[in-house]
């Protein structure tokens, strides 16, 4: 089994939650983890596919937000994607199978904020033929540039091994 996790990430928050998603999942197949700069536009050889992204303006990014981030924290940015997920999905092609797809994000810890990148990322990939019955899970950052809150990763890990004993993936 072959499971491709996809993250965009620009302060390393998004990036260290897919890590240790693919650390779990490493345990149960081969695991591929890209940048959404370099994810491929063909998922026709993977059994699982996984992607996060942060949540920017109460969905996923687009160039215009993170180029805000830049402005906004342009000393603490240490990387600003050209291609976030959304403009890879975009890009995307459809599956000629339902290829199981599970979505996350990171997003600031506060209460009743609106939206969410991860259903965004689900709905749009079940549009292109993906079983997106995995519910999409929030992982939460302190302030608008993090670090995570504490015991995040361990969720992420937690997560990741409901995503191996998922009926979908045996």
């Amino acid at each position: 089994m072959r499971a491709l996790i996809v993250v965009e990430s620009l302060w390393g928050n998004t990036e260290q939650v897919g890590q240790a998603i693919a650390k779990q999942l490493d345990t149960a197949m081969t695991v591929d983890l890209v940048s959404s700069d370099s994810a491929p536009e063909n998922v026709t050889d993977y059994d699982l596919v996984v992607v996060g992204g942060p949540t920017h303006g109460f969905s996923m990014s687009r160039a215009t937000t993170r180029e805000a981030a830049r402005e906004r924290e342009s000393e603490n940015v240490p990387r600003l994607p050209e291609r976030g997920i959304r403009e890879w999905l975009e890009a995307l092609q459809p599956v000629s199978r339902p290829i199981p797809v599970a979505a996350f994000d990171t997003r600031v810890d506060a209460p009743r904020l609106p939206g969410s990148a991860a259903k965004a990322a689900r709905h749009e990939l079940r549009a292109l033929g993906f079983d997106a019955t995995l519910k999409a899970k929030s992982f939460y950052v302190h302030g608008y540039e993090g670090p995570l809150v504490d015991g995040e990763l361990d969720r992420a890990a937690s997560w990741a091994k409901t995503l191996i004993a998922e009926p979908a993936l045996r």
